[in-house]
């Protein structure tokens, strides 16, 4: 039988791999239905293999990972998970006229106008805007702080969340660096305490921002604390411990339980990894499908034969029905929800748009 490759690459080792692993799920998920369903291909049936690489959320490896699945001679690419490696990998893919379907929100990575460069979930631009203007006007929040740990994800969402709360009427009272592998910030968090902001925004990953809560409540920092959607996971909840009560989160999307095919995406889910979906595994699941469903309405898996088709019609999904890209590959529409900290768990506040 025929084998159809589709290369995947995230963060699998390191303070990321929690990420990695969650979208690699997905993906696996995906594929595995495929295949038992059954996929036929110009007449002929086909299975269709995972092909794996670890990128270490490093830009480097990323474009080295990039070029050997390339050289694998993959049909199509799900991944980078990070915008700093998805942006310079998205350059190889392009070369080899590979679609890809990245995690990545930096507005950075389809702004390069690579017909193969495609995103799962939506931009920091629209996700960055919403939670400023959530911030403001629902969190009440007049003097901002913010933190970003200068990636192409944090330093984009700080940026976009910076420039949607000054719109709304709030005065930014310091904007702070750090390295996405510091783990003290307490340097940065005595500033910020003396320009006695309301709310302090962190542009980054769990890995830090659980820290980051936990040493703003033993310096007695009493902002309020909001991230982005990395900073949406139980990990931080445990890295931060009883600091982590009341912080808020924005993330794209519906919240799974009401996502259209959310209910039974993690039934199967829990019964393949006896484990609970990741923010990111039904984002990694569509994609994988809608790459797959592509190359069945083209009946192709040539590149060059089925990426209008990928790009070009609409696709109903786990995550939302009517899944569609514009001209540059961004989703044509996406929803955004805002979480808090209650009780120890993550619970829904609003979902703007």
């Amino acid at each position: 039988m025929q084998e159809v490759k589709i290369g995947f690459a995230a963060p699998l080792t390191g303070p990321q791999a929690h990420y990695g692993q969650e979208m690699q799920n997905g993906v696996a998920l995906a594929l595995d239905e495929l295949n038992a369903e059954g996929v036929r291909i110009a007449g002929r049936p086909v299975r269709i293999v995972l092909i794996a690489e670890d990128d270490q959320a490093d830009p480097k490896t990323g474009v080295i990972v990039a070029q050997r699945l390339v050289d694998a001679q993959i049909s199509g690419m799900i991944g980078h998970f990070n915008s700093g490696t998805s942006i310079p990998a998205a350059a190889v893919y392009a070369r080899a006229g590979v679609p890809q379907i990245a995690m990545a929100t930096a507005p950075g990575y389809t702004a390069q106008g690579f017909k193969t460069t495609l995103r799962a979930m939506t931009s920091d631009t629209q996700q960055g805007s919403v939670a400023g203007r959530f911030a403001v006007e629902q969190a009440g929040a007049r003097r901002i702080a913010v933190v970003d740990d200068r990636t192409a994800y944090g330093q984009g969402l700080a940026e976009q969340f910076e420039r949607s709360a000054r719109e709304m009427g709030a005065s930014i009272v310091g904007h702070e660096y750090v390295d996405d592998r510091d783990t003290d910030f307490s340097a940065i968090l005595t500033r910020v305490k003396s320009s006695r902001p309301d709310l302090l925004f962190f542009g980054g990953a769990d890995s830090q921002a659980g820290p980051l809560v936990r040493q703003m409540k033993q310096l007695g920092l009493q902002a309020q604390f909001m991230g982005g959607d990395m900073v949406k996971s139980p990990a931080f909840i445990r890295l931060a411990g009883d600091a982590a009560e009341g912080a808020m989160a924005s993330l794209a999307g519906l919240p799974l339980e009401r996502m259209p095919g959310g209910k039974s995406f993690a039934e199967r889910y829990r019964s393949r990894f006896h484990d609970e979906p990741g923010i990111y595994s039904p984002y990694a699941y569509d994609a994988a499908r809608i790459m797959v469903q592509a190359m069945k309405a083209a009946d192709s898996s040539e590149p060059a034969r089925y990426l209008d088709k990928l790009r070009s019609s609409q696709w109903n999904g786990v995550t939302a029905d009517a899944i569609a890209y514009d001209e540059r590959g961004d989703l044509k529409s996406s929803l955004i929800t805002l979480y808090q900290v209650r009780g120890g768990q993550w619970t829904v506040r609003r979902t703007m748009d």
